[in-house]
């Protein structure tokens, strides 16, 4: 099982909705994801896998060089571009 946060700036608004779309991607797919939810603060604490985020942060994660793999979506209602960014990640897990 591979753990993932979905964060944003504040971990209020945008990434509580992605955290909620993201859920139901891993719940419909069978994906073995736990997914958990915060706040950027908790970034350097998390000892997970993937960090799903929004495309602007996720570059800045990047070039931060956080040990997870980072996962920016564009959107955080498409659940589409969370599925197929999701699986992704997991075939280079693999």
């Amino acid at each position: 099982m591979y753990k993932a946060l979905v964060a944003c700036r504040a971990g209020v608004g945008s990434s509580l909705m992605l955290k909620i779309k993201v859920a139901e991607v891993v719940n419909e797919n069978n994906l073995p994801v736990e997914v958990e939810h915060s706040s950027l603060d908790a970034v350097p604490g998390f000892d997970g896998d993937f960090i799903i985020t929004l495309v602007d942060v996720a570059e800045e994660l990047r070039e931060q060089g956080v040990k997870q793999t980072v996962i920016g979506m564009t959107s955080v209602v498409d659940k589409n571009e969370i599925k197929e960014k999701l699986e992704a990640a997991l075939r280079e897990k693999e």
